[in-house]
Parts: C-alpha cells; structure tokens; sequence
C-alpha cells in the first residue's frame, strides 16, 4: 500500500514522503490517526497544493515540542510508594503514575509520552525515565522512588 505522509513517523519516513507499508499498518493506523493519506494522482496534487500549510504545523508542532523540553530539562520528581525494609516495592510504579507526578509538579504529560524501556520500576531509588514528546524531541526526567512513611 503506497501512502504519502502528512507528518514525520518514526522510522518511517518525514512529511510528504511517498512509502510503501503493509496495508494494515496503512488502514488501521496511518490514515485514521491523519498520518498519512492514499498516494492516489488526486491527493498527491491536494497536498503539493497545502504543502506550505502542513510544514507550517509541522514547525509549530515542533517547536512546542521544543518549549515543552526545556520546561522538563532538568526536573525531578518523587513518587511514594508502598515498599518492604529492603526496598523492594509492593506492586510498581508505571508510566500512568510518572505521567501523574510530572502533571503534578506543572508539567502536563500523557502516559503514552513517558517510554520505560526496562519496564515498570520495581524498587526503590533514583531512575532516569525518557519522556518522548515528538518524533525528533525526546528528554530524560530524574524519578525518584521512595518508601512511604
């Protein structure tokens, strides 16, 4: 299924690239979510006619994305949770709960935003937790997990 994109998809391709997917990634994700269009002849002249339009919300986007780094460069939060005397957490601390404390702390942040490569967090300590807020910005955040008192 050859489809143009209308926004950068992470390694897919950037905005107006012509790319070829498999048709359920294309039909059940690219189009519906406005990603991306059909490269029939009508909307490959449809977007060469708004491509200025849709690289000027690309740029806005990005440079939202952009404020929203600086604003998180360099924050730490802590979380309390329900640990043994070895420091072992009772449960875990996910993506739901960091996207919680750092909207907590001012800075709004969804859940599908903050990555855990190595899953959720287990035990106490300090943790560095990447925060993913565009396909090219992406920041570190210092969690701290403590032991409730």
């Amino acid at each position: 299924m050859q489809l143009i994109l209308l926004q950068k998809v992470v390694n897919l391709g950037g905005l107006g690239d012509k790319v070829n997917v498999k048709p359920g990634y294309g039909r059940n994700f690219l189009i519906p979510y406005g990603k991306a269009v059909p490269a029939t002849a009508a909307n490959v002249a449809a977007f060469e006619a708004k491509r200025a339009e849709y690289e000027a919300k690309a740029a806005g986007i990005h440079a939202t994305a952009d404020a929203r780094k600086a604003g998180l460069e360099g924050i730490e939060v802590t979380i309390a949770a329900n640990a043994s005397t070895e420091g072992k957490l009772f449960g875990s601390v996910g993506t739901r709960d960091i996207a919680e404390a750092l909207t907590a702390a001012g800075h709004k942040v969804e859940k599908a935003e903050v990555i855990m490569g190595e899953g959720p967090i287990r035990r106490t300590g300090d943790f560095e937790i990447t925060v993913h807020l565009h396909a090219d910005v992406e920041t570190k955040v210092k969690v701290r997990v403590v032991a409730e008192v």
